[in-house]
């Protein structure tokens, strides 16, 4: 990863404080406060007992013990209830924080899944622009995965360690006082350089998140094009792209070890310490007679109490920078603003006079990706039950002007009006549901014929569904599938032709029935026969409502009532096929390239 990457990354972890971090994940409790406060009543009655311990048997070896033999037999069988029940108690507290406890951390988990994903569905396409599917997918699993075992163990972990590692010292300082103080020094400086040494892993953490990520992206992306992979031969390429980004997540797990290497041998050490200072220490004071040989073993059950919450949190460590790096990562994505939502008071897009439905307007609109401008000026009047075709050079500024209409994108300046309202003042749910979009891709769902066309307007009924298909051209083939409507179509459509995807689309918006049609290059990839099938259905669909037509074969726009040249963006000419062959300008020079006329 280059200095600049990385001073990127610094920035981006910078814009969220820590506060900010520990205040939003606390939240995620909220909703199971009966679980946590359960949980940790839990952990506290199992330290309890495990610090009461070495209390019972210093009470029994310097007491008890010493009683004459009948009456330590009398006693036995109470002594051997109370440690059944309290082990019966702990074996209980610990049965409910391992299974309870984990319980709350995947109802936290799924609860912070559900955040993320609806913030995907609300970010515009923007941010999609600037990001890839597969990082995307590991904010998702994995980063949530870590997210989820330290919700569960974050607090756990803290209140046992916190409570035995104070019980512990509290009772050592009961038993020598000089000893436990010189424990507590040696304690401190091990313990502040420790929290220095896991200090500087942050960054590591943070980096094998993003790496991570950058695998996953490169799956996706040599998986979603296996055609293309294939059909170019390009498998040793894709191993190659994939063996970088492999590599440079190794890298960084290397690192993160060789922190991890000296953070656990630093903390072996420590022990070796107290151990030391226990026996060297422990035997001058049994020598000075100011501590008994009893309570010296006494001290060391306390001490070994104390060394295993110690050893806990070490191996907790690693937990908890991974979970917070991934949460920190989770909270960059819920603070994104979508570039495109609903203004305050924003009304539904009303139903217009029907001689006036779907009159779309584009005023002296200006767009621009980023700093690259894409539109200049651009104006366009389009009556209700319109057709009309957008024809120019690639990169011309059509699919950005079709793109602005559903608000995929806002204009920079200017406005887009539909029946004389600007589409940014009205909601976008109302806005989509009057737009249908037929593209060139057809994107279907992995799921069934029936479930692809029913997507164009949720609880249709099945009488509703064939009769779009029926209007779609599509209802013979799909009666000829081996299970009819309920065939699945496999992933992205995989199993079926591009003429049959592509009816089962146009299907998908005549079950919507929108005012407004959208035909972004939608025959541009068929061969002749499907395209006439093809032709046929989009003439259908388009019957009534206000079209937009993108199309770079003019052959299949000659009827369109009006034809814009976009170019440069803007609209540098417009009028019927005849007039702008009349005129000799630009359409003119596109119709004679493709037909040699």
């Amino acid at each position: 990863m280059s200095s600049t990457t990385d001073d990127i990354l610094r920035e981006s972890y910078a814009e969220v404080s820590a506060r900010r971090v520990w205040a939003r994940f606390i939240g995620y409790y909220g909703p199971y406060k009966g679980l946590f406060f359960a949980d940790l009543a839990c952990a506290c009655v199992l330290a309890a007992i495990d610090l009461a311990f070495p209390q019972f048997l210093n009470f029994f070896t310097k007491e008890f013990f010493l009683e004459t033999p009948e009456r330590i037999l009398g006693g036995l069988g109470l002594i051997l209830l109370l440690f059944l029940g309290l082990y019966a108690v702990r074996t209980a507290c610990q049965f409910f924080i391992t299974c309870w406890g984990h319980i709350m951390g995947a109802y936290m988990e799924a609860d912070m899944r559900r955040d993320l994903f609806a913030q995907f569905q609300r970010l515009s396409f923007s941010y999609y622009d600037r990001h890839n599917t597969g990082a995307m997918m590991a904010k998702v699993t994995s980063d949530l995965f870590d997210i989820s075992e330290l919700a569960h163990h974050g607090p756990e972990n803290l209140f046992i360690c916190t409570l035995k590692i104070i019980g512990s010292f509290a009772l050592l300082f009961m038993i020598n006082v000089p000893l436990t103080a010189i424990m507590l020094v040696a304690t401190i400086v091990m313990a502040a350089l420790s929290f220095a040494l896991n200090y500087r892993r942050r960054t590591v953490f943070r980096e094998n998140r993003e790496r991570m990520a950058g695998i996953n992206a490169t799956v996706q992306d040599s998986l979603g094009g296996i055609r293309v992979v294939k059909s170019f031969g390009g498998e040793a390429a894709e191993r190659e792209k994939f063996r970088n980004a492999n590599e440079a997540f190794l890298d960084t797990k290397k690192r993160s070890y060789r922190f991890l290497g000296a953070f656990h041998a630093m903390n072996s050490l420590f022990m070796g310490v107290l151990y030391t200072v226990t026996v060297v220490g422990g035997g001058y004071f049994v020598a000075q007679g100011t501590l008994a040989v009893t309570d010296l073993a006494i001290y060391a059950l306390y001490i070994g109490i104390f060394i295993s919450p110690v050893e806990q949190l070490i191996n907790f460590t690693e937990t908890l920078q991974k979970g917070y790096a991934g949460f920190r990562r989770f909270m960059e994505v819920l603070d994104e603003h979508p570039d495109v939502a609903n203004r305050p008071g924003a009304a539904s897009l009303a139903e217009a006079d029907p001689a006036e439905r779907g009159h779309v307007e584009y005023r002296d609109v200006q767009f621009a990706y980023d700093a690259d401008p894409v539109l200049r000026g651009l104006s366009l009047d389009i009556p209700a039950g319109a057709t009309v075709a957008l024809v120019g050079p690639s990169g011309g500024g059509k699919t950005t002007t079709c793109s602005l209409l559903p608000r995929f994108y806002d204009v920079n300046g200017g406005a887009v009006l539909i029946d004389g309202v600007d589409v940014r003042d009205v909601t976008l749910e109302s806005l989509r549901g009057a737009i249908g979009i037929v593209q060139q891709d057809v994107y279907l769902f992995a799921g069934t014929v029936r479930d692809n066309i029913a997507y164009g307007r949720p609880g249709a009924t099945d009488a509703e569904i064939v009769e779009a298909a029926r209007c779609a051209n599509a209802l013979s083939f799909i009666e000829a599938l081996p299970q009819g409507f309920d065939t699945r179509v496999g992933e992205r459509g995989a199993r079926l032709s591009g003429g049959q995807k592509q009816r089962i689309a146009i299907a998908r918006v005549f079950l919507r029935d929108p005012r407004i049609l959208i035909l972004d290059e939608a025959t541009s990839a068929l061969d002749n026969e499907s395209e006439r099938a093809i032709q046929a259905s989009l003439d259908e669909l388009s019957r009534g409502r206000t079209t937009l037509i993108i199309a770079h074969r003019l052959s299949t726009i000659r009827s369109a009532q009006l034809i814009a040249v976009v170019e440069g963006g803007r609209v540098v000419e417009q009028g019927t096929h005849d007039e702008l062959l009349t005129a000799n300008g630009t359409y003119a020079r596109y119709y004679r390239m493709q037909f040699g006329e």
